[in-house]
């Protein structure tokens, strides 16, 4: 079974913005699928169980982008 959830991330602005953010949050352990949507500034990542809040944050921050709280 597989889990969707969806994150706000702010400063986004490129395609680059979008291969940074999909690289670091697909080699997170279980993540099947990202999909970033430049403009809304949401990554949704499918993924085969739930992801630690603390483990998408870091991968976001090591992309060089923020994790809206929330």
């Amino acid at each position: 079974m597989s889990v969707t959830s969806t994150y706000s991330v702010t400063g986004m602005t490129c395609a680059h913005c979008v291969q940074a953010v999909t690289s670091e949050l697909s080699e997170l352990s279980g993540v099947d699928a990202v999909q970033v949507d430049l403009a809304a500034g949401v990554v949704t990542v499918t993924s085969a169980a739930p992801l630690a809040a603390a483990d998408v944050r870091a991968a976001v921050d090591e992309a060089g982008y923020e994790l809206a709280d929330g």
